[in-house]
């Protein structure tokens, strides 16, 4: 008897278009002043990055040039940020291809 249920069940599925098989779809703006406001925050968001960046390259600049004599833990520790903000700035820049690169 459960033999023929599942069978039942079975066929039943087979017939129809059974589970659909959804498309990935691409990602779409959304309509109106919604999409607008959505650019401008990452907008704001990259040129807020960037800024930050800058600051941080300076920071490490001064650091070197101040450690120089007789704090050179000062200067190591500049050089060593050096690094992270350019891996920062590659991260800023390249997020939307990156994402992109994902999906």
């Amino acid at each position: 008897m459960f033999n023929k249920a599942i069978t039942a069940v079975n066929t039943w599925l087979m017939q129809g278009p059974g589970i659909p098989d959804f498309d990935d779809p691409a990602p779409i703006a959304p309509p109106t002043k919604l999409a607008d406001a959505a650019s401008t925050l990452i907008g704001w968001m990259k040129w807020g990055g960037l800024i930050g960046a800058v600051g941080a390259l300076v920071a490490a600049g001064i650091m070197m040039a101040v450690g120089r004599r007789n704090r050179n833990n000062m200067a190591v520790e500049g050089a060593m940020a050096l690094p992270w903000v350019v891996g920062g700035l590659a991260l800023i820049l390249g997020a939307t291809s990156i994402v992109g690169w994902l999906i």
